[in-house]
């Protein structure tokens, strides 16, 4: 390009020279006074046709400019697109990390939200199921996908007996795992684990569905179970220190949860489980590292959850009636049989529960906790000073928290240092019909990860 603009300035030059060579040459020769006349117009003309000449050589020349500098803004920008397009493609082949409130915020309210049952052995399934589909206010809205390991052909046909009132998808690998020598007896833990991958991989990767609801073939749900998870949709999607929302309470035993108030939600930063509510960026992230098993309380890990937190009830929507299990009923005959189920339907969706979001709820719910006078557990058992009403006892070590937590019922466990319920290291119940408040000291900062 920059060759083309030198020959064209070379031709003006040239042009100039070869017309002031004539007009010398003119000049210099003897003539009349006529001839002279004529040669003075002579001179004017072909100094005029110069002028046109040398002006249509510019025109060209600024041309040749403007269409030199196009070329290089469009190499420029070529190249940008470029850098862009492998910038993405890099970024795409990236594992996934927490998702942004904008991805969330493409996610309609209204969006679907599939039901996704774990089912295996137990043709119990049935009251699980049973409970869904008598409950579920649109089958559009709320689809029973349940996803069947173990090859269990009785279990198989019940599911298969509801025809399309559901879908009914099956595990393909159902080989052993290799497991370590002294994880023998956990291999039902493993093949649990898989099942979920392969579980929650259908739902949001082939059914290409947004959000689901996750529960076990052991658990009945409450009256207001969709309506509950319908309502609490919009929040998690509107606030990203939420990473789920669970129909359980870990200490919802019923002489421990207010039954009068079943509206009551709260924050937790233990992963409850047991019914729960996740979003697909959310498996974008788990999935890449999900663990070959002991899923649940890989959840609980501070690398998962990551400082977030799930919304719980008062009073649970699902209870477990499966004894039966890989944990051989773990917890089962000393707390799970006890859990009391919600029996009165509570119309979620007309309530604003923007006081769940973050900011909101820590002001509100710690001006509680340690605005409340606080209490010795020896004076609570001794149903002491009841004029107080809700009271808060505190604990400042590991084993403070798991004698008092024993004493008055609660589940003394700690996974990653979290309690059972617990938000910023507190725990809500009842004892005794009033409430207490388990909590560490009012400058507490932070869970310490060798409490477990």
């Amino acid at each position: 390009m920059l060759k083309k603009s030198s020959l064209v300035l070379w031709g003006v030059v040239l042009f100039v020279a070869w017309h002031a060579l004539i007009l010398f040459f003119l000049w210099t020769r003897p003539q009349s006074l006529s001839d002279h006349a004529r040669l003075t117009e002579e001179v004017i003309r072909l100094a005029q046709d110069a002028e046109v000449e040398l002006e249509r050589q510019k025109d060209l020349l600024r041309q040749i400019y403007h269409y030199s500098a196009l070329w290089s803004r469009r190499k420029v920008d070529e190249a940008q697109r470029l850098r862009l397009s492998a910038a993405a493609a890099a970024a795409s082949a990236q594992p996934h990390t927490l998702a942004p409130l904008s991805r969330r915020s493409q996610i309609s309210p209204d969006a679907i939200l599939p039901v996704l049952v774990i089912a295996c052995d137990r043709s119990t399934v049935r009251r699980c199921l049973d409970k869904l589909l008598h409950y579920r206010p649109s089958k559009e809205r709320f689809p029973v996908i349940v996803s069947q390991d173990c090859g269990h052909e009785e279990t198989a046909r019940v599911i298969a007996s509801y025809g399309d009132a559901i879908m009914h998808i099956k595990q393909p690998n159902l080989s052993d795992i290799p497991v370590p020598t002294d994880h023998r007896k956990f291999q039902g833990y493993y093949k649990i684990a898989r099942h979920y991958r392969w579980a929650l991989s259908q739902v949001f990767r082939t059914f290409k569905y947004q959000a689901a609801i996750v529960v076990e073939d052991d658990l009945e749900v409450a009256p207001d179970f969709f309506e509950y998870f319908q309502a609490t949709f919009p929040l998690l999607l509107a606030d990203p220190t939420l990473w789920c929302v669970s129909a359980w309470n870990d200490n919802g035993k019923e002489q421990m949860v207010d039954t009068a108030h079943p509206e009551l939600l709260y924050r937790t930063d233990f992963f409850p489980g047991l019914g729960w509510l996740l979003l697909s960026d959310l498996w974008d992230e788990l999935e890449p590292k999900w663990p070959k098993a002991f899923w649940d309380d890989w959840m609980r890990q501070p690398e998962q959850r990551r400082g977030r937190s799930c919304i719980r009830p008062e009073v649970s929507r699902t209870m477990t009636f499966g004894r039966k299990g890989v944990s051989h009923g773990q917890f089962f005959d000393q707390y799970l049989k006890f859990i009391k189920l919600n029996d009165r339907f509570v119309p979620f969706t007309q309530m604003d529960l923007a006081y769940l979001k973050k900011d909101e709820y820590e002001r509100s719910f710690l001006a509680q906790v340690y605005g409340a006078p606080e209490l010795r557990v020896e004076e609570l058992q001794g149903n002491q000073r009841r004029e107080l009403g809700t009271v808060r006892v505190q604990y400042t070590t590991r084993d403070s928290f798991k004698a008092f937590a024993k004493a008055l019922g609660v589940m003394d466990d700690l996974k990653s240092g979290v309690p059972r319920a617990g938000y910023q290291g507190i725990v809500s119940f009842l004892y005794r019909g009033r409430r207490v408040y388990l909590a560490p000291p009012s400058d507490w900062t932070g869970y310490d990860p060798s409490w477990s």
